[in-house]
């Protein structure tokens, strides 16, 4: 199940306190000053990584804290740094403290500190002075940061597949990549987007299948709504259009009206239209189109191919 939005609550760990302590020497009152100062508490930190394609564990658990740092210790010890807490997150993950975006996480190995474990306390060796020689002072370690974040995640894609429900979005999808999404004849198969790749020329493209859209869609009718932000990092969209509908230019300027109403910069993105199931008509409809293919029988697959792969590059 792809859940793409968590909101969840981050604590670094607390610096550990300083140490007041006095070592035994003859002739040194009461031995002299040599408590140690407290280790810092853990940071907490996000790694983007491959291994994960969903914010799932975060919709389940919702608080996280780093470890605390240790207290200081005689002979001027330094206390133990609290552990960090490092959680992992899927490529195309934002990270929004209230309305402001501190980080965008898009490729395997990136991470970022999002809370600072607190700095740990000085011990009383610090306080030593000509005229206080058996200080008894010392500081308590800091708080580490606290805070709520809500998590974002934005499909890292080449191109992004839409059209209206039932369009063959699925059937495409499943023929020119690995992706197994369920394919029916019935409007909304797909209920989530469905990553792809496919191959061409030794050229590897991500496609992103985005679930039907309908009209009224940015406004949250249909499933289309949900999603549409998965498509707003692709290069290249994949309009489809059913080549058996009784209106092809109405379901393209549906389409089409949705992506403006969701994002300008979204309707500005470069496009190619596609008609599909061309095997069952017998001519096609009069709309200006790129190409025509049967996803069932393979006629026009290698050309899409062809041209994604071009048009991406």
């Amino acid at each position: 199940m792809l859940v793409d939005e968590a909101t969840i609550h981050i604590k670094a760990g607390k610096g550990g306190d300083g140490a007041v302590s006095f070592r035994r020497e003859k002739y040194v009152p009461r031995g002299g000053p040599d408590g140690g100062d407290g280790g810092n508490g853990g940071d907490i930190i996000f790694v983007c990584t491959n291994s994960v394609d969903t914010l799932f564990d975060y919709s389940r658990l919702k608080d996280y804290k780093a470890e605390n740092g240790y207290r200081g210790a005689k002979t001027r010890k330094h206390g133990k740094d609290g552990a960090d807490l490092t959680l992992r997150v899927p490529p195309g993950t934002i990270f929004y403290d209230g309305d402001k975006k501190i980080a965008d996480l898009k490729k395997e190995g990136e991470d970022f500190i999002a809370a600072n474990g607190g700095k740990g306390g000085l011990g009383n060796d610090h306080f030593k002075t000509p005229t206080n020689q058996t200080p008894r002072k010392f500081t308590a370690g800091k708080q580490g940061d606290e805070k709520n974040l809500k998590l974002v995640l934005k499909l890292i894609a080449d191109i992004g597949i839409i059209g209206l429900p039932n369009a063959g979005k699925s059937t495409l999808i499943s023929s020119i990549s690995h992706a197994k999404p369920k394919v029916a004849d019935y409007p909304f198969t797909t209920i989530e987007p469905v990553l792809g790749v496919a191959n061409y020329d030794k050229k590897q493209m991500v496609l992103a299948d985005i679930p039907g859209l309908i009209e009224g869609a940015s406004e949250g009718r249909g499933l289309g709504h949900k999603f549409l932000r998965h498509i707003e990092r692709t290069k290249l969209l994949l309009h489809l259009i059913d080549a058996t509908s009784e209106n092809p230019q109405k379901d393209y300027r549906a389409i089409r009206a949705e992506l403006e109403k969701f994002s300008r910069e979204l309707s500005l993105k470069p496009e190619i239209v596609v008609f599909s199931k061309i095997d069952l008509v017998d001519k096609l409809p009069d709309l200006k189109y790129d190409l025509a293919i049967s996803a069932a029988t393979g006629k026009g697959i290698k050309e899409l191919l062809q041209i994604l792969a071009e048009r991406v590059k």
